[in-house]
């Protein structure tokens, strides 16, 4: 389950475009903040306290967990914007 996130430095980068949830190993302080503020249940903490995606199906990609971090130490990916389709009713003015 623990290789649901991705783990890297600070510096390093994601080795996978398809995260949701990213965690930078070295700055989380492993408070637990994120895992209490998810509102699906998404994260949960693995057996050393850093966050991990359990259930990937659940998380909406809200950015909570991002936004309460301390240590900027999780970024959440943005959601894929959906093609919104425009719609004409043919009458001109």
């Amino acid at each position: 389950m623990a290789d649901q996130i991705n783990k890297t430095e600070p510096d390093g980068n994601p080795e996978s475009g398809e995260e949701k949830v990213h965690v930078f190993e070295a700055w989380c302080k492993k408070c637990g903040i994120c895992v209490a503020f998810c509102p699906t249940g998404a994260l949960t903490s693995d057996e050393n306290g850093l966050p991990v995606l359990t259930y990937p199906e659940k998380c909406t990609q809200c950015g909570m967990c991002e936004l309460r971090c301390p240590d900027f130490a999780i970024a959440v990916k943005p959601r894929e914007k959906k093609e919104s389709k425009t719609v004409t009713t043919g009458v001109s003015q």
